[in-house]
């Protein structure tokens, strides 16, 4: 795996490349460091890879269970450490599941997904971040 970062501007505005997608991800930093708003910062797409891995496992686990999903969402929340550098101490995701789905096997799924399948979990997990996660699910329409 690879991926190629290019400064964008005479700040610290950066582009991310992968061989994988034509798509760029901007990334920039906060203000004190020069950040100009023109991307997200490091540390959330973390938390967005975080998500993100956990929903796809979790949409493919549903999926083979025949479980009909309209749609999905997941807020990410995370507390850092007051020190030099400011990991992150305690992630919360929260699943909000839209369709014709069962809560037991949403459950089930949810872990799988997040505790045994997601590699971004296990990397956080295993540098000692406590990661907790809720799902909701809201009846089809």
């Amino acid at each position: 795996m690879k991926i190629e970062l290019n400064r964008l501007n005479n700040a610290v505005h950066l582009a991310a490349t992968a061989p994988s997608s034509p798509v760029k991800v901007h990334i920039d930093g906060s203000p004190e460091i020069g950040g100009e708003g023109l991307g997200v910062r490091p540390m959330e797409l973390v938390l967005m890879a975080l998500g993100s891995c956990s929903s796809f496992d979790l949409i493919s686990i549903l999926n083979k269970q025949r479980q009909e999903i309209q749609d999905i969402s997941v807020d990410v929340e995370a507390d850092r450490a007051d020190a030099v550098p400011a990991v992150f101490t305690h992630i919360r995701m929260a699943f909000k599941l839209k369709g014709n789905i069962d809560q037991a096997k949403a459950e089930k799924a949810a872990e799988l997904a997040v505790k045994k399948y997601c590699s971004v979990h296990d990397m956080l997990a295993a540098g000692g971040v406590k990661i907790d996660y809720m799902i909701q699910i809201v009846p089809a329409t």
